[in-house]
């Protein structure tokens, strides 16, 4: 891959809270003086180096950059002292010779044992698609933003863990335990090769790792806990094939799949709409049970193009769902309502037949508030902007689930820059000040969590 030049240039200057600039009034000890200016005096690296992540095409699918992204983290971080290794989820839905599933995990060792941090970020992006005013790999500053596919969502997040960790070092360099920070593959399409492989490897489980922070953009001020529940299916009509012009002498699977969808609108999606949770779930519209078709295909495969389909009746339609569920409710539920509809239009409908297959299944999760990884990142919101942090819920999962479910771990949340609406969008962007603040809250996290500092 091309490597680019580094960033050029001072950035200007930031209007940040009233908190992160006047200590006297809003920080509260002179140890947190000391990591906030830590941190200002590496904004323009901090620009920089967002930039740098943004400018590798981490597009997932398929596994673009993976390698070429990580060595450079990885590369950055040896050079502060870090040990750095880099493992390949091997056997990973996508991972290829061509694609490799390249995941960086670097460690810092302190000056005697005591407990560790690991600051966790995913590498890969998803696609750009349409509507950008400009290139969305360029990594733009502007007007005190980083614009580019990933600054939100999480590349802004990774270089503020990065700088929060450099701070607390320079700060503390004599401090006891230890710092990783990972970038890893495949978030963005359920963690397999990322994540959950490095998890099963034992990489977040105790003894090695105590307390996780994971900086995905759900708002500089909020401490999110965990998520919903997620439930991924293929369901599949079968049909018979015959000639289009005469289509009375096959079945066809794509109308078996339109009745599959007038009964999900007509009895599922009300039923869905009227359950609601306790969770503290953002946006408010995600407090209800959810249920997405993620995708649907029928008949002839796409690569006819440019030319023109075969006369067919399809008999076979696939259809993709992403049902999102609640604390309140069971698994064996969620999978039933569905089940129950495929089973009843068997029963009612001619010739209606159907394979439905498990893609992914994962529960709902949230971290206990008094658990220490949120108390220490609850203290950096309350001195960086003098306010207690909101504590919320995911609408969606992200890689908590495997370092809960496989690694066994659960003293993990997600806090970081970037607001969770811009993910995924076109001109995506990060905050600059937002950056700066939020990595002033992970390095007094890291003072809290390393040690055992507490407000005067």
């Amino acid at each position: 891959m091309e490597r680019f030049p580094c960033f050029q240039g001072k950035v200007e200057t930031l209007q940040v809270s009233p908190l992160a600039k006047h200590g006297e009034t809003l920080l509260n000890s002179s140890m947190n003086e000391l990591l906030a200016k830590a941190v200002d005096d590496r904004v323009d690296d901090l620009v920089a180096l967002t930039v740098e992540l943004i400018r590798f095409p981490t597009i997932n699918p398929p596994g673009d950059a993976y390698t070429p992204c990580a060595e450079y983290l990885g590369e950055r971080l040896r050079r502060r002292g870090f040990g750095v290794v880099f493992v390949r989820g091997e056997g990973a839905p996508g991972d290829t010779d061509r694609y490799p599933r390249t995941n960086v995990i670097a460690r810092f060792d302190g000056r005697g044992p005591g407990p560790t941090v690991h600051f966790n970020s995913h590498i890969d992006v998803v696609e750009p698609g349409e509507d950008w005013t400009m290139d969305p790999f360029k990594g733009v500053v502007r007007d005190g933003r980083v614009y580019g596919r990933g600054a939100c969502d999480m590349k802004g997040g990774l270089a503020a863990s990065v700088i929060a960790a450099e701070a607390f070092m320079a700060v503390y360099p004599d401090f006891q335990g230890a710092i990783e920070i990972s970038g890893t593959a495949d978030e963005e399409s359920g963690g397999f090769g990322g994540v959950a492989h490095l998890a099963r490897l034992g990489y977040f489980s105790k003894p090695r790792v105590d307390h996780v922070i994971i900086p995905e953009p759900l708002n500089k001020d909020r401490i999110c806990l965990g998520h919903r529940g997620v439930w991924w299916a293929e369901i599949e009509t079968k049909g018979e094939i015959a000639h289009g012009s005469m289509p009375f002498l096959g079945d066809n699977a794509v109308r078996h799949m339109g009745a599959v969808l007038d009964a999900f609108e007509r009895e599922l999606f009300p039923a869905l709409d009227r359950k609601q949770t306790r969770m503290p779930v953002v946006p408010e519209g995600a407090r209800r049970s959810t249920m997405n078709i993620n995708s649907i295909h029928g008949g002839q495969t796409e690569d006819f193009r440019p030319g023109l389909p075969s006369p067919n009746v399809p008999d076979a339609c696939r259809l993709t769902i992403d049902r999102r569920f609640l604390l309140e409710e069971n698994i064996a539920d969620v999978k039933s309502e569905v089940t129950g509809i495929l089973e009843r239009l068997k029963r009612e409908r001619p010739k209606f037949d159907y394979e439905i297959r498990d893609l992914m299944e994962v529960l709902p999760l949230m971290t206990e508030r008094d658990a220490p990884v949120v108390g220490a990142v609850a203290e950096g919101i309350r001195a960086i902007f003098g306010k207690e942090p909101d504590y919320v819920i995911s609408p969606g999962t992200y890689d908590q689930k495997h370092i809960a479910r496989l690694g066994h771990l659960h003293d993990c949340i997600a806090y970081g820059p970037g607001i969770l609406d811009l993910a995924h969008r076109p001109d995506e962007w990060v905050g600059i000040a937002d950056m700066v603040e939020s990595a002033k809250v992970m390095a007094i996290s890291l003072d809290v969590l390393l040690r055992g500092a507490r407000p005067n």
